[in-house]
This record gives structure tokens, C-alpha cells and sequence, in this order.
């Protein structure tokens, strides 16, 4: 024992020794450092947590396996006392397409109280990061996952859920990165039926800077700077690509036919202290000019990712509405 103590410590030191001489080519303080060797670390700057919730809340939550070949899972949160059949909402956490996930603290709890309040069945995807996984690999993901889904209803071994479950009434939504995939997601999806997308601080950029990303202060531990946002996307996006690649400025180029996603019913969630506020602002104006329906939400006087990572008053009664629009939008 003794022995095999020393071999640790020594491999320690040696492990230590090698990461001091690996030289950094890209790092976001606290959450990511990608090593020019492609080491990559993600700091536990968010506990991740199991799936126990308090029983008062009234939701049951459980992992499940999307598709094991390439480890796509995600959490379930299924509302105990269902009348009927319930909506599903499929969800992509955030984190620049390059940390987060689905068994974050902070998604955790934001995701089962929403789950609870709104009476609907709450999937949040857990898809694979860049850098080692560049997109489109999160769209992928979510194809699978929404192909997957559609399997769910002949499958036996799921009846705890999938009865509770109306597979007629699937919505996408997620935030800030994740928004960004359940967008392009819709876009891939024209065979099935998805009933309304909701997209909160949708992370979308630009080479052109906006007067709200040149312009906006923002408080020293601010969820999303300029900086940390252009270093997710060269970590994100594909080989080569600039900011004005599709998967990350839709606006740039019409490549994509946004004509695909005419008959949804869109929710854009817009923090009003956010960098990426006139970026937001942009897109419903161009989405609304080629004829789709959007549905527009000014939450004041809060910043990025105020829903999960902000527990202030302001942000708490802002949460509240955030989830009563939510709720409204998928009810309609």
C-alpha cells in the first residue's frame, strides 16, 4: 500500500511537472484552457449534481442514453401529477458550445422548477464540446436527439414518461449557446413536427461589431464578455471559419433558407444588460421582415445567463416572468 502511495505521488508530480510545461494557446479564466498539444481542461467552476430533487417539488428526474457510441445523454425531468398528456420541451444548455452541462447545478435546479411550475416534461440535452468536438457537432446531437425522440413512444421500457408524454407538442428552446443550437436544429428538422422554438439570449455573432457588444459595461464577472465570446467561437467553430460563418452570423450570408421555419412560433428572450442585446434585437428584425411570427421578451436590467447563474431579487422576480411567458407561449 505504502508502495503504491509513492507511485501515485510521483505520477502526480510528474503529471503536474508536464501540464506547468505545456504551453496555453487559448483560455477563458476559470472555465476552459486549451493547450497547443489539445489538452484541453475545464475547470469544476459549476458542481455538477445527480438527479435527486426535492420530493415538495413534485418532479421525478433520471439520465438517460441517447446514443452511447458517441455518449449523447441526457436528463429527464417528469412532473409527478400530470392531467393527460403534457408537452415536451427539449432543452440545450448554454456555455459557448465549449463547457456546460446538462447536470450543472445551475441547470439543474432552473430546469426542474421550470419543469414543475409550467406542468410539461423537460429533456435537457447533453451534447458534445468544442473544441474537441467543433460544429456542427452540437446540431448533430440535436438531430439525433429529435430522432431519437420519435422512437420513444414504441418503446416499452420508457412507459414511465411516455405515457405522461404528447408527442404531437415538442418544443425546442435553450439559452445563450444553446439557443443558438436549438435554432439551427429547427432548421434541420423539416420532416417532423416541431410546435415553437424559444430562444433565450440566442448566441449568435459577427465579424461587425454591434453597439451593444462595442458599448454595453459590463460587471468584472460578467457570465459573457467580448473577449470570452470570440475566443468560444475560434474554439467552436470550423476549421478556418470566421465570424461570419453561418453557424455563427445567420445574417451574413443566406446559405441557410430560413423560409423552413415560416410556420413556428418563435420566442426571443433578450437580457436588456446583455452583450448580445442589439445582436438579439437584429435577429427578430430580420426574422420578422422575411414573415416569421416572433414573439418578442425585453427582461430589464439584467445580464446574460441571469436565469441560472444570478439569485438576486431582481433576477429572481425576472425569472419568475421569464417562466410565465414561457409557459404562456407553449400552452397557445
Amino acid at each position: 500500500m505504502a508502495a503504491m502511495t509513492q507511485y501515485q505521488t510521483l505520477n502526480h508530480q510528474i503529471s503536474t511537472k508536464e501540464s506547468q510545461h505545456r504551453v496555453v494557446i487559448e483560455e477563458i479564466d476559470g472555465l476552459i484552457r486549451v493547450y497547443k498539444d489539445g489538452h484541453v481542461e475545464r475547470p469544476q467552476i459549476v458542481p455538477s449534481v445527480a438527479c435527486s430533487l426535492a420530493p415538495e417539488l413534485g418532479v421525478t428526474c433520471r439520465d438517460i442514453v441517447i446514443d452511447k457510441y458517441t455518449n449523447i445523454w441526457a436528463r429527464l425531468y417528469v412532473p409527478n401529477d400530470t392531467q393527460g398528456k403534457v408537452p415536451l420541451l427539449v432543452y440545450f444548455h448554454g456555455g459557448g458550445f465549449c463547457v456546460g452541462s446538462a447536470s450543472w447545478s445551475c441547470y439543474h435546479e432552473f430546469l426542474a422548477n421550470l419543469a414543475s411550475k409550467m406542468n410539461c416534461l423537460i429533456l435537457s440535452v447533453n451534447y458534445r464540446l468544442a473544441p474537441e468536438n467543433p460544429l456542427p457537432a452540437a446540431y448533430d446531437d440535436g438531430v439525433k436527439t429529435l430522432l431519437w425522440l420519435r422512437q420513444q413512444p414504441f418503446n416499452n421500457s420508457n412507459e414511465w414518461w411516455a405515457n405522461k408524454c404528447n408527442f404531437s407538442r415538442i418544443f425546442l428552446a435553450g439559452d445563450s449557446a444553446g439557443a443558438n443550437i436549438a435554432y439551427n436544429v429547427a432548421l434541420r428538422l423539416r420532416p417532423l413536427d416541431i410546435n415553437g422554438l424559444i430562444l433565450i439570449q440566442p448566441f449568435f455573432g459577427g465579424e461587425a461589431r454591434t453597439h451593444s457588444e462595442k458599448y454595453m459595461a459590463q460587471p468584472p464577472r460578467s457570465a459573457l464578455t467580448l473577449a470570452a465570446s470570440d475566443t468560444y467561437w475560434r474554439l467552436s467553430l470550423p476549421t478556418g471559419a470566421n465570424r461570419d460563418h453561418p453557424c455563427c452570423n445567420p445574417m451574413a450570408k443566406r446559405v441557410v433558407k430560413r423560409e423552413e421555419l415560416l410556420h413556428l412560433p418563435i420566442m426571443v428572450c433578450i437580457s436588456e444588460m446583455d452583450i448580445l442585446k442589439d445582436r438579439n434585437l437584429d435577429l427578430c428584425a430580420n426574422l420578422e421582415s422575411d414573415g416569421h411570427r416572433i414573439e418578442q421578451v425585453m427582461c430589464k436590467g439584467v445580464g446574460h445567463a441571469f436565469q441560472i447563474l444570478n439569485k438576486s431579487p431582481l433576477s429572481q422576480t425576472r425569472v419568475h416572468e421569464l417562466i410565465c411567458h414561457i409557459k404562456n407561449f407553449i400552452s397557445r
